[in-house]
Parts: structure tokens; sequence; C-alpha cells
């Protein structure tokens, strides 16, 4: 059970739930200023309300098809090495980065965990503080000179 805030429900203080289930089908959505929008149901169970403090307490007024704002922690970790998903590329059945030594690029496999649709969690292949390229061509290669910006 995951624990999420819930905001801009109606009450000052967000409320914390637990996702019960997400739907397995997302359906194609044109918002209001026309952008298509991929859209899944997330069932969310929210707390008993007479666990909540009298002031929340007070404000909680939720019913079925309510809009509210939501935010939503998928996974999180301590001391966790990211990179940019631009910078990673297939190589055969895994992944790899472009590293840059001395201003050349050196091709280095590393091992993904996590991914966001931004950030990929790096579980090895990698040490912190190493500069990786973003959104490399594919005229990079192993040992091609580049100019860090």
């Amino acid at each position: 059970a995951r624990t999420r805030l819930v905001e801009g429900w109606g009450g000052a203080e967000p409320l914390e739930g637990v996702v019960e289930r997400v739907e397995p089908v997302a359906r194609t959505k044109v918002s209001a200023l026309g952008v298509e929008e991929q859209r899944a149901l997330v069932h969310v169970a929210l707390p008993d309300p007479a666990s909540l403090e009298a002031p929340v307490r007070l404000g909680v007024r939720l019913g079925d098809g309510y809009r509210v704002r939501a935010r939503f922690v998928l996974w999180e970790g301590d001391d966790v090495l990211l990179v940019p998903t631009s910078a990673l590329f297939r190589a055969g059945d895994g992944w790899a980065v472009f590293v840059v030594e001395d201003g050349v690029a050196r091709r280095r496999a590393v091992e993904v965990g996590h991914q966001d649709g931004l950030r990929a969690e790096v579980l090895g292949g990698l040490a912190p503080g190493e500069r990786v390229l973003t959104h490399p061509s594919d005229a990079v290669t192993e040992g091609a000179r580049v100019a860090v910006e």
C-alpha cells in the first residue's frame, strides 16, 4: 500500500490516500488546449473521516466523480543515482550512455532501475559525478571528441 497526497479537494490540508488499483487501459482525451493526452483511472482509498483531526474532518465532503489534484509517488529511495532518460540508448538487450572523459565520448553499459519518463535510476555502470551526453545523435561514437556546454 503506497501513500499519496490528495490536494485541491476543498479542504485546507492535503489528504493521504492509498492507491488500490490503477486501471490497466488508458483512454485518449483531448485537453481544453487541444493536446492529446492518455488518461487512466486510479482508485484511491481515502482515510476514514473519523480518524482525521477536527479542522480537516469538517471539510471532508468528497463524493464519487469529484475532481482533485493528486500526487503519486510510485517509488522513492535514498542515495539514488539518476540520469536523464535522454542520455540512455539501447545497446543490445540493455542500456548504455556516453560518458564524457577528457573531451571524448566513452560508451558505457549501464544497469537501469526505475524510470519516470524524465529520469532513470542507474543501478550499475556509472559513478556519481560522471558527465553523460544527453540526446546523443547517431553521429556520436566511441572515442568521438565532444565539447561540454
